[in-house]
């Protein structure tokens, strides 16, 4: 039975609760810049990372002002094209979600979208600006869905009856148009890695769907991420202990851009998990976030020290 979590630890950000000093990761250089679009969701999942549903409005739909900027400070901190990702809440209840895909793609940067490929996704509108994206840009757009499980009972209990359904709809659209397609799952403690994998192997297959997910960047398993188990703290020694490197961890590379409810501009986030903390608040610029994250957060142990988990493409 999972041990319920000591609420004494992850408090202080310099020192673990038995004194040890607390892991830190340094940024490195930019792999990954994610936008959340908005926090806003057709559908509200029962362990959401992000807290996004119908009613989320903690974070506002970005508009093309509020990431141009970000895109600018790229360009001067990095001579490479990088991967820009698109997150949510749903990023197509965005009304601007192609013209800001359109904007980074002009770039010459890869563009991730996470999606759970339903309603939003598949509006007229929305699919037509999607083919026309697909005709000009061709594989720099990925669009990453979430089927949280294989099976339809797993993947509706924690999304809400006929959401597996309406989600295979629009990852065969995707299919039929040939998009680029990545499948993001969820692990779950009742089974192995090895079960999971081969159950989605034989939900591509009983679909006839194209996707190769014996290439390892199309199927990503999350860990789940239940904030009520208890999960040990990373002190600086863990780094040589566990044989993991600091610079493989997303903070090391990877910020998130949002804008909260009644803020007149956009925030860098140190993760795209850790969007409720203030410490993990890094500035306003790209400049000005790229400092030191104290890992300070019961996910900062389970999804990326100890779960091996990144976000990005």
């Amino acid at each position: 039975m999972s041990k319920s979590i000591d609420k004494n630890k992850f408090q202080d950000p310099n020192y673990t609760l038995g004194g040890d000093i607390r892991a830190s990761v340094s940024f490195h250089k930019f792999r990954t810049l994610w936008f959340n679009l908005g926090s806003q969701c057709n559908i509200e999942c029962k362990n959401c990372y992000i807290k996004s549903s119908p009613r989320a409005d903690h974070f506002v739909y970005l508009k093309p002002n509020d990431i141009l900027p970000y895109l600018d400070e790229i360009d001067s901190i990095s001579k490479n094209r990088i991967e820009i990702g698109f997150t949510g809440g749903e990023p197509y209840l965005n009304p601007d979600a192609i013209e800001l895909s359109e904007i980074v793609l002009q770039r010459g940067h890869k563009l991730l979208i996470l999606t759970n490929a339903m309603r939003p996704m598949m509006r007229p509108k929305v699919q037509k600006g999607l083919l026309t994206l697909k005709q000009k840009y061709g594989n720099k757009l990925t669009l990453r869905v979430s089927l949280d499980h294989y099976t339809e009972e797993g993947h509706d209990k924690e999304r809400g009856k006929g959401s597996f359904r309406r989600a295979l709809e629009g990852l065969n659209w995707l299919d039929e148009n040939s998009f680029l397609i990545n499948i993001a799952g969820r692990s779950e403690f009742a089974e192995s890695e090895y079960d999971a994998i081969q159950g989605y192997h034989e939900l591509i297959k009983r679909n006839k769907l194209k996707i190769n997910l014996d290439n390892k960047e199309v199927l990503t398993l999350f860990p789940e991420m239940d904030e009520n188990i208890d999960v040990p703290e990373i002190s600086k020694n863990c780094w040589s202990i566990l044989n993991v490197q600091p610079r493989d961890m997303m903070c090391a590379t990877s910020r998130m851009v949002v804008r909260r409810k009644n803020e007149t501009g956009a925030s860098v986030l140190a993760c795209t998990l850790l969007w409720d903390n203030k410490q993990f608040e890094t500035g306003k610029t790209l400049k000005q976030s790229m400092k030191p994250v104290q890992l300070n957060h019961p996910h900062c142990s389970k999804f990326c020290v100890l779960g091996g988990a990144s976000c990005s493409g």
